[in-house]
């Protein structure tokens, strides 16, 4: 059995959609939520609303809860459902250009705020009220759109196939990610709206270009959906019912993965959120060029991500997460201790190839924990369940740090690495998520 690799790339142009967009939201909200505080140093004139890290943590986390519990849903509504253009599109081309539309809103609404009360929320309400209803419902939006996205995935590659096609699929997000920090993220020391609408864009065109190369199976060759194993009664309760469609036998596996996947997230993201806070307070860069530095994890990343497909496929994909563990969080122990920009720079390329290690083979783990190929997009929700609450929790736990040794971004290097240790002994408790042997039948 072989990987078609033309329809892998394909399908892989939604996530760098994705990525993109959210490279932009994540090196320059927290920017405009802290500028103005007397702990945080701008590189240049910016409006900001004078926020903590801490607070600026709960505002990056707060929102995602809702996608918490709207993630495994809409898995596992795609499942079921059945349109003339699938059950994943509908949801895709109703979010990306929802998400696309109010992400260009966010710097609008930062660049209302008055000049003479630059760093406040008080006297700037109306700016403030604008920028995190525009935030929510991107949140929103991308919560929609990104199981539907991802279970694409699954939907056309067969079971022994996905670690390989996850590292293409990540590959992609690799290219997203990118695209982000070494272009859309030079273009805020022109103007910070440049970012925002090229992030929109490009989420735009790329969902356009997915739906153009790339179909559903067709209508017959889905399983009925009555014969999804929940009960409608068990859907409507929400996100975690999607847990009672796994055989009891595999739930102790499962948890534990899920549980790795939560804590690695929270390591992941919480440094991701801080890191351009961080340059530019720490290492005197501007606000652009910030996000390049850290593209530097993500050039490595898009390198190794097809091999990291590969490893998992021949070494087992526990035993490849658990060598992407150890190294990634050695390295970013280093980080404390440096000061040089060439010297971040270096750990963090090192670091993107331990998180390849990690994310290719994660999401192939969750899914294929059980045989039953109905329920992919529950699986897939599952796995973002997980992420998703890792995410919403990493922010305000490491801006809370940040705050508790005044103002110190150093600190997210020690923060993330003690997540990284608790997400290796999560990993020793998991015994199931290979490739299935059985290869499913022609």
């Amino acid at each position: 059995m072989k990987l078609d690799w033309k329809k892998t790339f394909l399908i892989g142009f939604g996530f760098l959609g994705v990525s993109a967009l959210w490279q932009v939201y994540n090196s320059f909200v927290p920017i405009f939520l802290q500028t103005g505080h007397p702990g945080f140093a701008s590189s240049k004139e910016i409006l900001g609303f004078g926020l903590n890290a801490s607070s600026t943590g709960f505002i990056m986390g707060i929102d995602n809860l809702a996608a918490i519990f709207i993630l495994p849903m809409i898995g596992v509504w795609s499942d079921r459902i059945r349109t003339p253009i699938g059950r994943r599109y509908p949801f895709i081309l109703t979010a990306a250009p929802l998400a696309a539309l109010a992400f260009i809103l966010m710097p609008i609404a930062a660049s209302l705020i008055k000049p003479e009360l630059n760093g406040t929320i008080a006297g700037n309400t109306g700016a403030f009220s604008l920028f995190m209803v525009a935030t929510a419902v991107v949140l929103l939006a991308m919560a929609i759109l990104r199981t539907p996205v991802i279970s694409l995935m699954p939907d056309l590659i067969p079971s022994p196939l996905r670690s390989k096609a996850n590292g293409v699929i990540n590959f992609m997000g690799g290219v997203g990610f990118i695209i982000g920090t070494f272009g859309l993220a030079l273009l805020f020391d022109i103007n910070p709206v440049y970012p925002f609408i090229g992030g929109a864009g490009i989420l735009t065109l790329a969902v356009v270009l997915l739906f153009i190369t790339t179909k559903e199976p067709a209508v017959e060759d889905l399983p009925h959906p009555e014969e999804h194993l929940q009960s409608e009664e068990e859907q409507a309760v929400g996100a975690l019912k999607g847990v009672s469609v796994v055989p009891k036998k595999y739930r102790k596996s499962l948890f534990a993965l899920l549980g790795a996947i939560f804590l690695l997230f929270i390591a992941y993201d919480g440094i991701g959120t801080f890191f351009t806070s961080y340059a530019v307070n720490e290492l005197g860069v501007s606000e652009g060029f910030a996000p390049t530095l850290y593209g530097l994890a993500g050039v490595t990343f898009i390198l190794f991500a097809i091999p990291a497909g590969f490893i998992g496929a021949k070494f087992g994909r526990r035993r490849t997460i658990i060598a992407g563990i150890l190294l990634f969080g050695i390295v970013m122990m280093l980080g404390y201790f440096l000061t040089n920009v060439t010297q971040v720079g270096i750990v963090l390329a090192i670091s993107g190839i331990g998180w390849a290690l990690i994310n290719v083979n994660t999401l192939p783990m969750v899914i294929d924990t059980s045989e039953d190929e109905r329920l992919l997009g529950t699986y897939t929700g599952l796995y973002y369940l997980a992420s998703q609450i890792g995410s919403a929790i990493a922010p305000v736990m490491m801006g809370t740090v940040i705050d508790l040794f005044g103002s110190n971004f150093k600190t997210i290097f020690i923060t993330g690495p003690a997540f990284f240790v608790l997400g290796l002994i999560a990993m020793t408790l998991v015994t199931r998520g290979e490739a299935h042997v059985k290869e499913p039948a022609a």
